[in-house]
């Protein structure tokens, strides 16, 4: 057909990142000092819908006793409220990736937006438990969806030195609407929450046709036209757009020889190292305690000797920053020493408990252990947030080819939810067994993930999509 290989601009079988590319990215610097509105506006936009998820997860905790006491619920009849969002979310995330393939990413951010916007209304209305569930699976679905499709359009719209960066802010903005449902929550009823939390979902539904679509998913559905107006609109109307267009319209042609493939499809050796990545990096997100370590600390701050109320200052105090500065960091630093940082910290955080929880049944150090619980607890979420929190999905959403991205990305986010809810629902059960041993067991995954990170994630800091694709996909380097 006379198409032109994608190969020229980094070889295939090289690391994804060279050096000669690293500093071929300086000449993109000026770029970053002048970032166009729209890009901004834009972005801001998407991620509200990462505000929506923080809040979605932080709404359960201080609203718990308004709502057993209205609605006459028990512990158990609680425990379904708070859990059935991840059933939600998993159901959101399994179909998050066709939605997104077939209606665009802006119409899959506004169809979620519906779902958690009836759910916050059938919370807020709710006179039994029943509206409260269905309430609370409908938020769910949304999230699940919205967990996908923000970062994957963040990073499909912007430029290369400034993707990680923007696609972090999924992160930030799940952090602080967390902690601002948390706060809000601890003085207002649990109804007039569960209005306010519609707002952002309002704000994201009615902004939605005020932004453009991707340009890559124009380009896959054969809409070039459109997707080099929309890449004009993004990159600002005075911008040289012609190489970033050419470079997606030769590589999105270039897969369109492929077949798009289903979940079960994936599991072929030329999607293998992305998918290994991908899966791995949000199994030992979980599976390094994050759900547990955030429910029990409230707990070890009372044990500490602070009040539950200081213990929620500080833990925003660190994760906000932290959350921040990985923001600044992911396009200078780039995602894998990032990624290692924070992973030595989880571990070390974790294993600071773990010593603690140890010292204290062998009833010993009674003054220290609970200072050294409190610092590895902060330690450990500083860390997190720093890194392992938002960088999983920032690399889910760039190694993915554009044929497979929503297949690879449902089933991505799938296990990610999956998970989350297997942390959730065993770690009182750990407990029970050991504490010092859970934090041990937490501690060690945290050490796997240091080794799992310099062996196979490779570094997409200042890279297009398409070369990390390419890089990554072995039928890529096919003509």
């Amino acid at each position: 057909m006379g198409m032109k290989s994608t190969e020229p601009t980094i070889p295939l079988s090289s690391p994804l990142l060279s050096r000669n590319n690293v500093e071929s990215n300086h000449e993109n610097d000026e770029e970053t000092s002048s970032v166009p509105t729209i890009l901004i506006l834009t972005t801001l936009v998407a991620v509200f819908g990462s505000y929506v998820f923080g809040s979605a997860v932080g709404y359960s905790s201080p609203s718990q006793s308004g709502i057993m006491n209205d609605l006459n619920l028990g512990v158990a009849q609680y425990a379904i409220f708070g859990s059935i969002l991840t059933i939600g979310a998993m159901i959101g995330a399994i179909a998050s990736g066709k939605i997104a393939d077939y209606t665009g990413r802006r119409v899959a951010m506004g169809f979620s937006q519906l779902f958690c916007i009836f759910g916050w209304i059938a919370i807020a209305f709710s006179k039994v438990a029943w509206w409260l569930y269905i309430g609370r699976l409908l938020v769910g679905c949304g999230i699940g969806l919205l967990s996908y499709v923000v970062p994957v359009y963040v990073a499909e719209i912007t430029p290369k030195n400034l993707r990680g960066a923007f696609t972090a802010v999924h992160q930030l903005m799940i952090c602080l609407g967390m902690s601002l449902t948390y706060l809000i929550g601890a003085y207002l009823n649990w109804r007039i929450v569960a209005l306010i939390g519609t707002i952002p979902c309002l704000i994201q539904l009615l902004s939605l046709p005020f932004i453009p679509d991707s340009p890559r998913w124009l380009a896959k559905i054969g809409n070039m036209k459109e997707s080099d107006s929309a890449l004009q609109r993004l990159r600002g109307k005075n911008a040289d757009v012609y190489q970033e267009a050419t470079e997606i319209k030769e590589y999105t042609e270039a897969l369109q020889q492929q077949t798009e493939s289903s979940i079960i499809g994936l599991f072929q050796i030329q999607y293998l190292k992305a998918l290994t990545v991908g899966v791995g990096l949000m199994i030992l997100q979980q599976f390094g305690g994050i759900n547990g370590i955030v429910f029990y600390a409230n707990s070890i701050f009372i044990s500490a000797g602070f009040s539950e109320s200081i213990g929620t200052i500080a833990m925003v105090a660190v994760k906000i920053p932290m959350t921040t500065l990985g923001v600044l960091l992911m396009d200078k630093s780039g995602r894998r020493p990032l990624l290692l940082v924070s992973a030595v910290g989880t571990c070390l955080g974790c294993f600071l408990a773990a010593i603690s929880f140890f010292l204290q049944d062998l009833h010993k150090w009674k003054e220290i252990s609970p200072i050294l619980a409190l610092v590895g607890v902060l330690v450990y979420v500083g860390s997190y947030s720093l890194g392992i929190g938002a960088i999983p999905w920032v690399i889910m959403s760039e190694i993915f080819p554009i044929n497979v991205k929503g297949s690879a990305g449902s089933f991505v986010t799938l296990v990610n939810w999956l998970c989350s809810w297997i942390v959730s629902y065993g770690f009182n059960f750990l407990m029970s067994w050991s504490s010092s041993g859970t934090f041990l067991i937490f501690s060690i995954i945290c050490g796997f993930t240091v080794l799992f990170v310099a062996k196979l994630v490779p570094e997409t800091k200042g890279c297009t999509l398409e070369e990390i694709q390419a890089s990554l996909n072995s039928y890529s380097t096919k003509r």
